[in-house]
């Protein structure tokens, strides 16, 4: 089962998308045992992505990571749901060298990048960012139901 690695924080509504999305995970995927990191209770924020990448190594070392952040692009990007096979290297929208973690990436486009990315992540519309993470959260969750059934029926048989 994937690991899913939600990254942002809840104090500047264009960088909640992915506390957002983990706590919308984190309901649609009761009882499926998936490790979901980063909600609004408990962010994770780019600033601890060097930890991050050598925790996740330890802890998960044989789980593909599913890593979701929001990003910054052109204004008709603005919106858009773009997904990855490459992995997340967050802060890098607004120049920042953090590193990088992940197998696939999911990006929301919640700004238009400039030279004042903050401003505008301050100005980003709850409305924008709530919709990207329910559409996020939905097909996440999707993948990840699908991927508990194929596990599930390729388990061999018992005999009684």
């Amino acid at each position: 089962m994937p690991v899913v690695v939600c990254v942002g924080s809840d104090l500047v509504i264009g960088d909640s998308l992915g506390p957002l999305v983990g706590t919308m995970l984190t309901f649609k995927t009761q009882g499926l045992g998936v490790f979901i990191y980063g909600t609004l209770r408990s962010p994770v924020t780019a600033k601890e992505v060097r930890y991050l990448k050598e925790f996740l190594l330890r802890t998960h070392p044989d789980r593909p990571i599913i890593a979701i952040d929001a990003a910054v692009g052109r204004s008709a990007d603005v919106g858009l749901i773009k997904v990855s096979g490459n992995p997340l290297a967050p802060g890098s929208g607004a120049n920042k060298n953090l590193g990088s973690f992940g197998d696939a990436t999911v990006m929301g486009v919640v700004a238009e990048k400039s030279m004042g990315n903050y401003a505008l992540f301050n100005s980003t519309r709850l409305r924008l960012v709530h919709e990207m993470a329910s559409q996020i959260s939905e097909g996440v969750a999707t993948l990840l139901y699908d991927y508990a059934a194929r596990a599930y029926h390729k388990q061999p048989e018992t005999a009684i």
